[in-house]
């Protein structure tokens, strides 16, 4: 019986990895989160919490791998996946989208193989400085903040002079600064939600995720016209293996490092990646950099797992959701090995997934109305808001999706509204 639960647990979390993945909007901690608000009625039916803790991991997993479809050829990038759309839409409007799908696709594949030779050393390297490092996660957190805007160089025009750049800084400031008071102003009065349907302790992170990173997405896709050009149906791609273990490696280091961290997401995972793949203008370094990106965004959920196993600190919304389900501190190795099996299984059927849905996506949106998608998932979101957080969360829904929509209208990177958890956690710590 328990094996067959397990089956089945894997097979949810799978599906649901694939609804968050290719539906523009929702986010594997939109699911997390509510897997924990009906964890009884679950648990009524045959699952416990470790089995729903085994569902939220395999969403979180194939999530990573089928995220960067609706990133490619939607437009519409969530955080995490936000910096691959530049190269990857270059590669669709040559007609070549299924090979930008394949690209992240073993860039995610590959990091699953690094993490697992990393694990026992990365584990036991945290577990033994952590100590140490925890007396300055503030200032950590200070230094990502300065990388992150420092960085920041907006939308080249031509003309626009040599020191353009420090106004996509100062807007890039802006965007951290507002979203984090945001999430200041959230935490500091969750007390105030009242939800229609109570199944546990409401989250604040489900309207501020959802308005920051969802909502926003989704009406700016309502509000922008773009048709898909013709793709090529047989999908080959020429990247020497030197540059695939390079992207693999480079991205996995990024995104294992900064799942250590509190409030830092894979995004700015991405963004350590991009220090050491640069993008530049030939296609082989675009290539190289989608698959350092997919490797940091994969690698990042692996490692938040093995965060909690071993320091017990939940540094992802799925991990916080895990972290609310089960006692991590009584697991035992058996345990943990048994959690990276369930992820060797499911990253290997997303990684197939990913690309037979990659070559074939493009003639399925040619059927589909985009925009009535885009408007009946915002719909939902507002309504899952409205329904686990009642009129407080669903106002500060409506106050951070314009928030989350002023970083595209500022031509500056998503993961600045980060700050919404960062600038928290950094007082917090400082």
């Amino acid at each position: 019986m328990e094996i067959t639960i397990l089956i089945i647990s894997i097979f949810l979390g799978f599906l649901l990895g694939i609804i968050s993945g290719l539906t523009p909007g929702i986010h594997v901690n939109n699911f997390a989160l509510i897997l924990v608000a009906i964890s009884p009625f679950l648990s009524s039916l045959g699952f416990t919490p470790f089995y729903i803790a085994v569902i939220i991991i395999s969403n979180s997993i194939s999530h990573t791998f089928l995220d960067i479809i609706p990133s490619i050829f939607l437009g519409a990038p969530e955080a995490d996946t936000a910096l691959a759309v530049l190269p990857g839409h270059a590669l669709l409007m040559e007609g070549r989208g299924a090979e930008a799908i394949r690209l992240s696709a073993i860039g995610s594949a590959g990091a699953v193989i690094v993490s697992l030779v990393m694990v026992i050393p990365m584990g036991f390297f945290f577990l033994n400085i952590y100590g140490i490092i925890n007396d300055y996660i503030g200032w950590i957190l200070v230094l990502i903040v300065i990388l992150m805007i420092g960085t920041e160089k907006g939308e080249y025009i031509k003309g626009q002079g040599s020191l353009v750049h420090l106004k996509f800084k100062f807007l890039a400031l802006l965007v951290f600064l507002i979203s984090g008071f945001l999430g200041i102003f959230a935490f500091d009065y969750t007390m105030l939600m009242q939800p229609l349907v109570k199944f546990g302790e409401p989250s604040i992170l489900l309207p501020l995720l959802s308005g920051l990173f969802g909502a926003s997405m989704l009406l700016i896709s309502l509000m922008t016209k773009s048709e898909l050009p013709p793709q090529q149906k047989k999908c080959m791609f020429v990247l020497p293996g030197k540059r695939i273990i390079r992207g693999m490696l480079t991205g996995t280091a990024a995104g294992s490092f900064v799942a250590w961290l509190p409030g830092v997401s894979s995004a700015v995972g991405t963004l350590l990646a991009n220090l050491f793949v640069r993008e530049e203008k030939d296609s082989m370094s675009s290539k190289e950099f989608m698959v350092s990106i997919s490797s940091a965004n994969t690698a990042n959920a692996i490692f938040s797992l093995i965060a909690l196993y071993t320091i017990h600190k939940a540094r992802s919304g799925a991990m916080v959701a895990v972290d609310q389900l089960v006692n991590v501190s009584k697991w035992d190795s058996s345990t943990i090995i048994l959690l990276l099996i369930v992820i060797i299984y499911v990253s290997a059927i997303s990684y197939f997934t990913t690309i037979y849905l990659g070559d074939r996506i493009s003639g399925f949106l040619s059927k589909i109305n985009y925009s009535k998608l885009c408007a009946t998932v915002l719909a939902g979101l507002a309504a899952l808001v409205f329904i686990f957080t009642g009129w407080f969360g669903f106002i500060i829904f409506l106050i951070s999706t314009p928030v989350g929509m002023m970083a595209t209208y500022a031509k500056v990177r998503k993961i600045n509204a980060m700050g919404v958890i960062m600038l928290p956690v950094i007082l917090y710590f400082i």
